[in-house]
C-alpha cells in the first residue's frame, strides 16, 4: 500500500465516522414524522451504488482492481486524492447544512424547512455534486477501473434522483421553491 492509498484510506475512515455522527445529529431523539415519502428505484439504487463504490475504494486500497502504479501516473493520482478529500468534506458540510432535513431518502418531514443557506445559497443539490467529484476523485487517486464505471453510471442516478427531490419541494414549498429555484443553480451555481 502507497501513501496515496493510506490518505485515501483514512480520509475513508473519518468520512465515515462523520457521516455516523451527523446521521445521529439527524435522527437525534425522536424520529420526525414523515409527511410524504415517494416510492421510486432512486431511493435504493444510488444508496446501492454509492455503498458499492466504497467497498471498491476499500479494495483500490489494496490495489485490487487498479491500474499500475508507475511514476507517470503520479500528477493523475495526487489531483484524484485532493479532489476526493476536499469534496467528501465538503458534502459532509452539506449534509451538515440540512440538519433535522438531513436524510438518506427522498422525503419531506412534517416539520421540513426548505434550506437555503451554506451551499443551498449557490445550488440546490451540492450533496449529489460532491458525491459525483468525490467518486471520481477517488477512481483517480487509486486508478481504479473498478471505481471509475460506477462513478458515472451514478451521475445519471443522482441527476434523475435531485430531479426527484425538485418535484417533491416544488409540492411541498410551492411559490417559496420557485422563487429558490429561481435564484440558484441545480448542480453548477448560475446554470438553472
Amino acid at each position: 500500500m502507497d501513501a496515496i492509498n493510506i490518505i485515501v484510506a483514512i480520509n475513508l475512515a473519518l468520512s465515515f465516522v462523520s457521516n455516523l455522527g451527523l446521521t445521529k445529529e439527524a435522527f437525534s431523539g425522536k424520529f420526525s414524522p414523515v409527511k410524504e415519502k415517494p416510492k421510486s428505484y432512486l431511493q435504493s439504487i444510488p444508496l446501492l451504488i454509492s455503498s458499492l463504490i466504497i467497498l471498491l475504494i476499500i479494495l483500490a486500497v489494496f490495489q485490487i482492481g487498479t491500474l499500475d502504479y508507475d511514476k507517470k501516473h503520479l500528477s493523475i493520482r495526487l489531483a484524484g486524492l485532493v479532489v476526493y478529500i476536499v469534496f467528501t468534506w465538503l458534502q459532509i458540510s452539506s449534509f451538515k447544512a440540512l440538519g433535522k432535513n438531513h436524510s438518506p431518502d427522498v422525503l419531506i418531514k412534517k416539520e421540513h424547512q426548505l434550506v437555503t443557506n451554506s451551499f443551498y445559497r449557490w445550488i440546490r443539490h451540492p450533496q449529489y455534486l460532491f458525491q459525483i467529484l468525490l467518486d471520481l476523485g477517488a477512481a483517480l487517486a487509486t486508478l481504479s477501473y473498478l471505481i471509475f464505471p460506477f462513478a458515472v453510471f451514478q451521475i445519471f442516478l443522482l441527476v434523475k434522483r435531485a430531479g426527484l427531490e425538485e418535484q417533491l419541494l416544488q409540492k411541498h414549498f410551492s411559490n417559496s421553491y420557485l422563487d429558490y429555484k429561481s435564484k440558484t443553480g441545480f448542480f453548477i451555481p448560475f446554470i438553472k
